[in-house]
């Protein structure tokens, strides 16, 4: 179907956004979400139970826990119930995002984000506050999906890493900011208004979601189009005893479907109603995009490095303070950790990203840059951990973590180069949900396992630190995988000229980009 001359004169100019104020809102959200995290981490550090003396006299508790009288088992749970929304609907927003607009798709889930906020600090008990923070979970699924591509889309060619690193520094930060605003707010007012104020600081965002033009990614067809020229996919499976074989139809080409094939379809699928093989074809479509994802060496070997990275960071941010303050008595552990943590985080994710843009922004460079910094950042860690001396520690863990939060970028960029555009969303998607359920979600108690067995808080730290060797070597071995960037290859919407030309609607001046060189 053609679109009009007046659609093609909008589509010219679709937006408001500069790919610069696309970042800021980006960052923002992405700083809201983790500041977010920072207060119900602050909430369960500084909530308590309500206490009896024996003589009668009673204090009230304070926080959630105070509040909803949890124990100390209901208290951790909330602080990972929204792992729960996040791991389940990640694949589901990065699978609807190839029949609806991404943008609006992110327009979605910032409300639900917003709706699940307000109902934490309006909650009653425990499982009403779980469910919202379960529904948190489910919110912020549609922008950890969909939000790098989008940045990578629009950052400048010469500084993509570089912008993603930006991106994803806001992450320490935004845990940080959210420890201090929900102390303050909680010990000043109540911890519930610190929920009701992120609601009101995300809301703007939502609406923008809605009530911009919406933009578009890079591979992806417009709605109007698909309603148009839509493959029409029929899954092979058996039907009341008949076995009907998978068909589809190109028609980005043709605009519609053969008479034959039309009949062949009603007549093969009259048992089922529109509404299931619209279900159907959505699971097809995401069944055959993960077994991409699953036999793409260069895309596996960068998340399986993830996971073990992200295996020794997730048991650090737990576990870090109580062992420092067990191996080196130092007080204030966690403000320290806390602290050390942060700065690294921002300048070291910050380096990284701008290291990989002057070296070449390649999928090789990338590796190279992963292994090198991951390998050195465990020996200075490891070093920290072997130190007898509190100084010496210090300057050695940060040193490290410098090195060690460099990943940042260039992980990232391999996840959104090394696949076809319209994969990103899944590509970044899964990624999430592996280095969660099989990285940071189990280290922390493991690693409990083992001190309870070694009773040596040195010796847990150090077999942990060694994994970071793990995660160099993963990535080492990318560097020598055949790797090629495909951020230039076409999607399977097989979309004409003009379409191409509006996929790209915030670079100013729309300019043509010299395409990136394959790697090897």
């Amino acid at each position: 179907m053609a679109r009009s001359q007046t659609e093609d004169a909008d589509n010219s100019n679709p937006s408001w956004f500069t790919p610069k104020r696309l970042l800021v809102m980006f960052c923002l959200i992405n700083m809201l979400n983790y500041v977010d995290r920072g207060v119900i981490a602050s909430n369960g550090v500084n909530g308590s139970l309500g206490t009896c003396t024996e003589t009668g006299v009673c204090t009230a508790g304070t926080g959630i826990q105070g509040d909803f009288n949890l124990n100390y088992f209901q208290d951790g749970i909330l602080s990972s119930a929204f792992m729960v929304g996040l791991l389940v609907a990640s694949p589901i927003f990065a699978s609807f995002a190839k029949s609806y607009n991404p943008f609006r798709l992110i327009g979605v889930g910032l409300s639900v984000w917003t709706f699940a906020t307000a109902g934490c600090g309006a909650s009653f008990d425990f499982w009403s506050i779980s469910i919202f923070r379960m529904l948190v979970g489910v919110g912020e699924a549609s922008f950890i999906s969909l939000a790098a591509p989008f940045i990578d889309d629009n950052a400048p060619v010469a500084q993509k890493t570089a912008w993603l690193s930006v991106f994803y520094m806001c992450i320490p930060t935004g845990i940080a900011l959210g420890y201090v605003y929900g102390g303050v707010v909680g010990g000043n007012f109540n911890w519930r208004y610190a929920f009701f104020g992120e609601a009101i600081l995300m809301l703007p965002f939502a609406v923008l979601g809605f009530v911009m033009k919406p933009l578009q990614l890079k591979g992806f067809a417009f709605a109007e189009q698909k309603k148009a020229s839509t493959s029409v996919e029929i899954i092979g499976s058996e039907i009341e005893g008949t076995e009907v074989a998978d068909i589809e139809v190109a028609s980005s080409e043709r605009g519609y479907l053969d008479g034959d094939e039309l009949d062949r379809c009603t007549s093969k699928k009259s048992s089922l109603s529109k509404g299931s093989l619209e279900i159907l074809n959505q699971l097809s479509k995401f069944w055959k995009d993960i077994k991409v994802l699953l036999f793409d060496k260069v895309y596996l070997t960068n998340v399986l490095g993830y996971i073990a990275y992200n295996f020794v960071i997730g048991a650090y941010s737990y576990w870090g303070p109580k062992a420092g303050y067990e191996i080196y008595h130092m007080s204030n552990a966690d403000l320290l950790f806390g602290g050390v943590t942060i700065v690294c985080g921002i300048f070291g994710t910050l380096a990284g990203g701008y290291i990989l843009d002057y070296i070449g922004s390649t999928i090789s460079n990338a590796f190279k840059l992963l292994s090198g910094a991951t390998f050195l950042g465990a020996i200075f860690c490891f070093s920290a951990f072997c130190s007898k001396n509190l100084y010496g520690f210090i300057f050695l863990f940060s040193i490290g973590e410098l090195l060690v939060f460099a990943t940042q970028g260039p992980v990232n960029y391999v996840c959104l180069h090394s696949v076809k555009p319209s994969m990103r969303p899944l590509s970044m998607a899964m990624s999430t949900v592996s280095i969660h359920i099989f990285g940071d979600v189990p280290s922390s108690p493991l690693v409990g396992i083992v001190q309870d067995y070694l009773n040596n808080w040195r010796v847990t730290a150090l077999i942990l630190t060694s994994i970071l060797f793990i995660a160099a070597g993963i990535w080492f071995v990318g560097v020598f995988l055949h790797s090629v960037d495909k951020f230039n290859e076409d999607s399977g919407h097989c979309l004409t000229t003009p379409e191409r030309s509006d996929l790209r609607p915030l670079l100013e001046g729309n300019s043509k980009e010299t395409p990136e060189p394959a790697n090897s």
